[in-house]
């Protein structure tokens, strides 16, 4: 059988005047059984159409911040670079992943998007909105775990990596505030944060606040949680 295409999303290097995919992203789609590709970096509706018909699944991946006028907020002092590109880029794109029910699987900037375009909100930066005694932006080893997060009972999460609790590394200042209504909570850290996602009426639709792709060749859930989106771009 043919591996299946996945489409990631670009990162971009803040004015939209350059983009780039972060080779660890590349290696564990590859790793599980995947073929990454690249997008361009295009909110041309007729191309997304395209795109979103030609790959079996696509990554959401960590990045930049996303504008608060996705979620209709005003920016805040602690809000980092946005791309307005990437931001209408994702937009377009999830309508058509959604209507088509294709797999989507978001890593840290990819669940915050998830959350924002779907009618949630997010906290622009944690150090001053909300205060807490874990660190969500760790300085150790990327592959290194800094906290610990509580699987939800009975999310898809918890079925997949057979745990209540495990441990994760963390590389984000944003988060969920107001979680969007058509998804689900798959996992909270220790000061409650939401740190998993799940959208229950859609075959894949997951993100992790995590980096998995960082801790591919440690980690045995960040394994299990590419080969899992593979498999499900595989149906």
């Amino acid at each position: 059988m043919d591996k299946p295409v996945i489409g990631v999303l670009p990162g971009t290097n803040g004015d939209g005047s350059g983009f780039f995919m972060v080779p660890a992203y590349a290696r564990s789609i590859e790793a599980s059984g995947g073929i990454p590709v690249m997008l361009p970096l295009t909110a041309d509706e007729a191309v997304l159409r395209q795109l979103a018909a030609l790959c079996a699944g696509f990554l959401l991946p960590g990045g930049q911040d996303i504008s608060p006028m996705v979620y209709d907020e005003p920016v805040s002092e602690g809000c980092g670079p946005c791309c307005a590109e990437l931001d209408r880029m994702e937009l377009l794109l999830l309508r058509e992943l959604l209507d088509r029910d294709k797999p989507v699987f978001g890593i840290c900037r990819g669940l915050q998007f998830l959350n924002a375009a779907l009618g949630g909100t997010l906290y622009q930066d944690l150090p001053s909105e909300r205060p807490a005694g874990i660190s969500h932006r760790q300085t150790q080893s990327a592959d290194a775990p800094c906290h610990s997060v509580m699987l939800a009972e009975g999310s898809p999460l918890q079925a997949l990596l057979r745990a209540d609790t495990i441990s994760v590394n963390s590389f984000h200042h944003q988060a969920v505030k107001t979680l969007a209504p058509p998804l689900s909570v798959a996992a909270l850290s220790e000061d409650r944060l939401v740190e998993a996602v799940w959208m229950p009426s859609k075959r894949f639709v997951r993100a992790v606040q995590w980096h998995p792709e960082l801790s591919f060749m440690t980690d045995e859930n960040s394994r299990r949680l590419f080969a899992d989106f593979v498999a499900a771009c595989c149906i």
